[in-house]
């Protein structure tokens, strides 16, 4: 499975077979009678490499979504299937996906990416096609704010969602956990060159700062030369109380275990991009105390999640629904309630322009979702704020704090 570059998944009720008195004329074209009609939802994400269990997670998440809503017939006449291209965290196969997403007339939504440098080559692409992206794990503020989000907030493509929050609010999250929580006052900043990690740490770094804390010194790693023992040493003989690391974990947790090998044991501190088993394991063993925020409250802690729990653990998927699961859940359940907005509101029947009808519909609706009260802002921002700080003991990440940032 996970060596399939294209995975494409038909869930579909008992009886949908039964498209039209022919049953294998195929899909019926938007604009038809919704009666028989299949709409495809696609999922972009790293299902092989070091991220796809992430990236599997978010495949499966989704499909469930799909199972769901067919079996319960959620929007009538109408069967969701799932189709997921493996993006391999590069943004040219992300741009590649996305314009093979937009030419499958039957897609009506796309749940991903992942990284946020893979959103940014793909969001022109579903833009110019009028068609909905969902991201449950995207944060660079950019993506929904501009360039120019910390002075002159604009939102760049109508048609991009996501039900994660933003690195605008992670940082200064972490930030102040560090230095009011722990009482950590001088922080040596790490990240991957990366526009994920870079805007993570910038966003840590502009709050720490403002609180009273002091920056030891920064530097950046490549994430393709796991040997950094030039960090090391730097970070080594910096001053620093607590390290804050701007990336994921297939890099973080080498990292990790080379620092604290080294001697250096202050606390390494980073995003939702370290938040994974994962990292615990490539940092054989020397993970205790390092520490990381992820979006939203921890889904097993939630009322709301339990049935999804439930029916992903009785799915049996070969792979967990990890760190962003129920976002990603979400983000397929609110397109399929755009789909039925759009259905209802035109008598049952998909319209000729369907995918800006739907972009519409997404943008407005609002629902009891697995992570909480799912909608988006004028930006297309999860209106959910909350986060989770979860720090490693015994050799596993457990809860430290959960909470909304307050500027």
């Amino acid at each position: 499975m996970r060596s399939r570059s294209a995975l494409v998944v038909s869930i579909a009720v008992v009886g949908a077979l039964s498209l039209s008195a022919c049953g294998s004329r195929g899909e019926k074209k938007a604009g038809d009678d919704a009666a028989g009609t299949t709409v495809t939802i696609g999922v972009d994400a790293p299902l092989t490499g070091p991220l796809s269990a992430l990236g599997l997670g978010i495949q499966h998440s989704v499909e469930l979504a799909a199972k769901v809503a067919n079996d319960n017939k959620e929007v009538p006449g109408v069967t969701f299937k799932v189709k997921a291209l493996d993006d391999k965290k590069s943004p040219q196969e992300g741009q590649q996906n996305a314009t093979a997403l937009v030419a499958d007339k039957s897609v009506l939504g796309v749940v991903g990416p992942l990284n946020s440098g893979v959103a940014q080559s793909m969001q022109q692409v579903f833009e110019a096609a009028n068609l909905v992206e969902i991201s449950p794990a995207n944060t660079s503020p950019t993506l929904t704010q501009g360039e120019k989000f910390d002075t002159e907030k604009k939102r760049p493509f109508k048609t991009y969602f996501r039900t994660a929050t933003t690195d605008a609010i992670q940082g200064p999250f972490a930030a102040q956990y560090a230095f009011t929580d722990l009482g950590k006052k001088k922080a040596y900043l790490i990240d991957d060159k990366k526009t994920y990690g870079v805007g993570l740490v910038g966003a840590f770094q502009k709050e720490f700062t403002k609180l009273g804390g002091a920056i030891a010194g920064s530097d950046h790693i490549d994430e393709n030369n796991l040997d950094f023992s030039a960090v090391v040493t730097k970070a080594k003989s910096a001053g620093a109380d607590i390290i804050y690391y701007g990336g994921e974990y297939p890099q973080s947790g080498p990292l990790t275990d080379q620092l604290k090998k080294a001697g250096v044991t202050i606390p390494v501190f980073g995003g939702d991009g370290m938040y994974d088993p994962e990292y615990i394991n490539k940092a054989n063993k020397n993970a205790n105390g390092d520490l990381a925020t992820s979006v939203g409250a921890p889904v097993e802690s939630l009322d709301s999640a339990k049935k999804f729990v439930a029916d992903y653990t009785a799915a049996k998927f070969a792979d967990p629904y990890a760190a962003y699961g129920g976002y990603s859940y979400d983000a397929a359940w609110a397109i399929i309630q755009g789909v039925k907005a759009v259905t209802s509101a035109n008598a049952g029947k998909l319209p000729t322009d369907a995918r800006a009808k739907v972009v519409e519909a997404v943008g407005k609706v609002e629902f009891s979702g697995v992570t909480g009260t799912v909608g988006f802002d004028e930006y297309g921002d999860a209106i959910n704020k909350q986060l989770t700080v979860y720090v490693v003991k015994d050799g596993a990440w457990t809860v430290a704090k959960s909470g909304t940032y307050k500027g």
